[in-house]
């Protein structure tokens, strides 16, 4: 999750008034470009899970390396989005999410139930991404407003997910992923709503932003699941 908050400074275009057809030209694109993404995702736990690449990646060094690579990525991606290295460098930090993701993957996979609880937290982050969707279409209202706010509930899950990965508290984890889960469903909506609004005009962009609410859903909810529903044999 901590990757997620530093998006709100690589957006474009807030306040500008896109046409109709423009507006529908970049939604269609980020909803091409996002299922793309999750290609190299997959391919990057995969090779995590089987390889044990980031076995030895725990507290402090894992945090090192995984706030050093994504920063750096989307460093690359602000950079390069307005070109035809925008895609590629994505897909790029999308497998490097992956792999981060594959430890995860990995632990749960040591549960007998392991395989359901991965379905069951693609399934719900699947079906947040649908709610989400669906509610930015019909709601009116301009929700620009709610960024700040959201921004302000990141950094502190940022700060309690530093704390815990030294603490390795089990409640703790709970905590922040249930505050995770919420925080990042309505951040779903947030950047469908700016989206749909004409306040994001970059498909690379946009596709940046959501990805990470989907990543960070999608963690939370599978630590969630295999803290309380995991089954050792």
């Amino acid at each position: 999750m901590d990757d997620r908050v530093t998006t709100l400074d690589t957006r474009v275009g807030f306040g500008q008034t896109l046409p109709q057809a423009e507006r529908q030209r970049v939604l269609r694109n980020t909803y091409w470009l996002l299922a793309l993404s999750l290609v190299p995702t997959v391919l990057g736990a995969w090779f995590g899970v089987a390889t044990g690449i980031t076995r030895a990646l725990t507290g402090g060094l894992g945090l090192i390396v995984f706030m050093g690579g994504a920063f750096a990525f989307m460093y690359a991606i602000e950079k390069t989005k307005n070109s035809a290295a925008g895609v590629p460098v994505l897909l790029g930090f999308t497998f490097f999410m992956g792999l981060m993701l594959s430890r995860l993957i990995a632990m749960v996979l040591g549960f007998r139930n392991g395989g359901e609880l991965i379905m069951t937290a693609f399934g719900g982050t699947a079906g947040v991404f649908f709610v989400m969707a669906s509610l930015a279409t019909v709601i009116k209202r301009d929700l620009s407003g709610l960024g700040k706010w959201l921004f302000v509930g990141a950094m502190v899950l940022v700060v309690g997910a530093v704390i815990n990965v030294f603490v390795g508290s089990s409640a703790g984890m709970m905590a922040i992923s249930m505050a995770a889960i919420g925080i990042f469903s309505v951040y779903m909506l947030y950047d469908l709503k700016q989206i749909i609004d004409g306040g994001e005009t970059n498909y690379i962009s946009a596709t940046l932003a959501l990805y990470l609410d989907l990543f960070n859903v999608f963690q939370s909810l599978l630590a969630l699941l295999g803290i309380m529903g995991g089954e050792r044999d």
